[in-house]
């Protein structure tokens, strides 16, 4: 079965030094998860990007504004699919969960912001479904390296199952 990427939320509201949501400079991990993004491409795997809309918002993530576009870098091939959600969940009311069936996978590939929010709901609700998880660490964003950090050492302890890896091992393991 194949390996599905999924890339959480790559948007342009956390690089916008005017919105409350800007994390700083973060272009390494961008520089990442477009490597993944490029590298599953190459190989014909399926490519999954969510984006987070705020519903009723007329600033931040905001529907139809460059913030809620994703990031160009991750280059969004027509094939990919892009899923709006509204939750923090990517599974939350969104047809992921048929996708993957769809694409017949055990196995998710998860890189994504918020490290600590969007990508454990979305570890924690993929494992509570049986998928074989593997985090992309270098490819993970969240306010702080100590929120990474910890995000990961808790996952690592609650759910012994899943793989954290680097962007670069995983390709090559996947080569």
């Amino acid at each position: 079965m194949p390996s599905v990427l999924l890339i959480i939320d790559f948007q342009a509201e956390w690089r916008d030094k005017g919105s409350e949501y800007y994390l700083g400079n973060f272009n390494s991990k961008v520089r990442n998860a477009a490597l993944l993004v490029e590298y599953l491409h190459k190989m014909k795997l399926p490519v999954i990007f969510t984006r987070y809309i705020e519903l009723g918002s007329t600033t931040a993530f905001a529907e139809g504004t460059k913030n809620a576009q994703l990031m160009s870098e991750l280059k969004v091939d027509p094939s990919d699919r892009v899923l709006t959600k509204n939750k923090i969940s990517p599974f939350y009311n969104t047809d992921l969960e048929k996708i993957l069936k769809e694409v017949k996978t055990d196995e998710l590939v998860i890189g994504g912001i918020m490290t600590n929010l969007c990508v454990r709901s979305a570890v924690s609700d993929a494992y509570d479904r049986d998928y074989k998880i593997k985090v992309v660490t270098d490819a993970c964003v969240s306010d702080s390296n100590e929120v990474d950090k910890f995000t990961f050492r808790d996952l690592k302890k609650t759910r012994p199952e899943v793989e954290f890896v680097k962007t670069k091992n995983l390709i090559t393991a996947m080569s």
